[in-house]
């Protein structure tokens, strides 16, 4: 593979991830999209208003004390979900994988270039989300637990702005469950890993009382949801994945993902 074909090749993916989708079961894909969107914002607002009811403020009560100098292993745990740092290297990866795409030649050319359009995909995945819940806590302006001096559930200040109202949804379960959604989606092999480290990052935010249950719960919606519909977004440009005629998306082939 010449430089110039390699350019051209790079130009092509970058045209078809931001241009109008071509694929021919995209509305099959649309429709099962939305009701699985459906479902999951239902199904999960039930739950999250029986968290909140029910569950949050004893769980909070049994956490121990913040600050505590045992937890420092659940601190370094609980970083690895932090958006910040995850979007980072999934960025820094995306451009190393473009410009070595472009050094190289040949097939090793065309592997990086699958490549970067892998990592594209799960830096979108987490992107895209993580934005969303940005917003929400802001407008939302959930107390984080003990704001106020007592176990709330129901403490708000909408529009606040501020990291103290900033509990719902949370940004580090946003990241990580839309990571092992995204990840599984590229590589069914490594499900279950990825989404025991989903759970072990929501079990952190809840013993380092970052968080209640609910917001972790409400975080995994938002990052399950907004990395499906990225994940349509690719598959409908046939770029990373396919969809077959019942909607059902799944990952091509390197050498599909970058024609």
């Amino acid at each position: 593979m010449s430089l110039s074909h390699t350019m051209a090749t790079a130009s092509r993916s970058v045209a078809r991830l931001f241009g109008p989708p071509a694929h021919e079961h995209r509305f099959a894909a649309r429709r099962r999209l939305a009701r699985h969107t459906l479902w999951a914002v239902t199904l999960g607002g039930i739950a999250l208003l029986a968290l909140m009811a029910v569950i949050d403020v004893p769980e909070i009560r049994l956490m121990p004390p913040r600050g505590t100098a045992s937890l420092w292993p659940v601190r370094i745990i609980t970083d690895f979900g932090k958006t910040r740092y995850v979007l980072t290297v999934l960025g820094a990866g995306t451009c190393l994988a473009v410009l070595a795409g472009i050094v190289l030649k040949g097939q090793a050319a065309a592997r990086m270039l699958g490549l970067s359009g892998r990592l594209a995909f799960l830096f979108l995945a987490g992107a895209v989300p993580a934005l969303i819940g940005e917003i929400l806590k802001g407008v939302i302006g959930r107390g984080r637990p003990f704001v106020g001096g007592v176990p709330d559930a129901f403490h708000y200040n909408p529009f606040a702005w501020t990291e103290a109202y900033a509990s719902l949804p949370s940004g580090h379960a946003i990241t990580a469950f839309a990571l092992a959604f995204a990840v599984s989606a590229l590589v069914p092999r490594w499900a279950v890993l990825m989404w025991v480290y989903a759970g072990l990052i929501a079990v952190s935010r809840l013993v380092l009382l970052a968080h209640h249950p609910s917001d972790v719960l409400a975080g995994a919606i938002v990052g399950i949801i907004g990395a499906m519909a990225v994940r349509y977004w690719f598959a409908a440009r046939n770029l990373i994945f396919t969809i077959g005629p019942d909607g059902a998306v799944k990952p091509v082939s390197e050498g599909q993902a970058v024609a």
